[in-house]
């Protein structure tokens, strides 16, 4: 018999649009219709600096580049942002916050973000912090670790 032959495996490829049925990748314990997708859409800005957060690991882990843009202050915000095809965001972790509510104009949310790429499990750690602008919060920058 001859051997079949593989086609090549291309360059792997972003998520699929996550369903409003799913489970959200932030990790709270409501769809993805129910609790990011309204920030991705516009239709809903995040109350508070940790929402804020959240909406932004989803958006990494559907490959929303457009909200993570316009979510970022102009002062630090990238002119493009390109993400990588073949990582995938597994799992958000929220070890603390200050700050960041309805009656702050900043705070701070530290998280670790759980992804596999090409295969590897690793994680990125980072203390983030968050300003209002007009109003909205916004992702400002990352702390210098202590």
């Amino acid at each position: 018999m001859p051997k079949s032959k593989k086609k090549p495996a291309g360059p792997p490829r972003r998520p699929a649009a996550v369903p409003p049925a799913a489970p959200c990748p932030c990790g709270r314990a409501a769809t993805y219709g129910d609790c990011c997708a309204p920030f991705h859409q516009g239709s809903a800005a995040a109350p508070t600096a940790e929402w804020l957060m959240r909406s932004r690991y989803s958006a990494f882990a559907v490959g929303d580049t457009g909200y993570l843009l316009r979510t970022w202050h102009p002062s630090t915000r990238p002119a493009a942002l390109d993400l990588e095809p073949a990582q995938r965001w597994t799992r958000l972790e929220i070890l603390g916050a200050t700050g960041g509510s309805a009656f702050h104009t900043e705070g701070t949310v530290e998280f670790r973000a759980h992804y596999t790429l090409h295969g590897h499990a690793d994680s990125q750690h980072e203390h983030s912090r968050f300003v209002r602008q007009d109003g909205a919060w916004v992702y400002l920058d990352a702390l210098p670790d202590a």
